[in-house]
């Protein structure tokens, strides 16, 4: 369990952070005294519930929750308050809690035992990556449109690499193989970058997506995809691969072989 903690006070976030590593010393706490700082490292990495100052400078603390509750709609949201009427904000981003200041280790016990979603508890997931014959992509049942078909056509290549981080050049290399100038090919690989940022942002799934310079990878646990649940239970999957992958490209057919291999080997069992 990822636990971020925004405060701007430093005796306030130190005595917050103790209470946090006593409750729950499996958990890992993130803490911050500024919301920019904060907000950067959760795009790095999950949270799973946030202990917010309402009173955070540059970016107020429902403004930061607003930003996390984007980035993952299933956060726990916890602000702190020195005023009962910040409640209502709390209330409309249908936060966890909202603890008065000066906030108690037994109070911050009560949030964590009393969380809105249990973070132990598999959420639903929004996105559905189907593999098995066409490539698609759906958010909420509904197919993602991009801007570029190419922008498709880079997720296909993640969801290939099974999480594993994938470069520029490896994209570049799927996508184009050995067509037009690499420099070319670099900026329009910069313009789907782009448009895939741009869209998962509107559609509020940024958090399927790891990001390095220069690299990028797909978050297997935060999406359902037909190949990762065949791979990972074989036939007792809802998903059979029967030859068919990713058919509206050429460059998986690599990958047919392995995949032969596996549903081969399932047979034999």
């Amino acid at each position: 369990m990822n636990i971020l903690a925004v405060e701007n006070h430093p005796v306030n976030l130190e005595q917050l952070c103790c209470s946090l590593s006593e409750l729950s010393p499996a958990a890992q706490i993130l803490s911050f005294n500024n919301s920019p700082e904060a907000l950067a490292a959760a795009r790095k990495q999950p949270v799973d519930a946030a202990f917010l100052s309402m009173d955070l400078p540059e970016m107020d603390g429902l403004i930061l929750g607003q930003y996390l509750k984007d980035l993952y709609p299933y956060i726990n949201l916890i602000f702190l308050t020195e005023s009962k009427a910040d409640a209502f904000g709390a209330m409309a981003l249908r936060a966890s809690g909202c603890l008065l200041r000066p906030v108690s280790k037994s109070s911050v016990d009560t949030e964590m035992k009393e969380l809105r979603y249990n973070p132990d508890e598999a959420q639903p997931k929004r996105v559905f990556v189907q593999t098995f014959g066409d490539f698609e992509i759906f958010v909420d049942g509904v197919p993602i449109a991009f801007k570029y078909a190419r922008t498709k056509e880079m997720m296909a290549v993640l969801i290939s690499k099974r999480g594993a981080q994938t470069t520029n050049g490896e994209i570049i290399a799927t996508l184009w193989e050995d067509e037009g100038d690499p420099k070319v090919k670099g900026s329009y690989l910069s313009n789907l970058r782009q448009d895939l940022q741009n869209t998962l942002t509107r559609l509020k799934i940024n958090d399927i997506i790891y990001k390095q310079r220069g690299s990028m990878a797909i978050a297997k646990d935060r999406i359902e995809c037909d190949l990762y649940e065949w791979l990972d239970k074989k036939k007792e999957s809802r998903y059979q691969y029967t030859g068919d992958f990713m058919d509206q490209y050429s460059w998986p057919e690599y990958l047919h072989a392995e995949l032969d291999d596996i549903s081969y080997a399932m047979d034999d069992l």
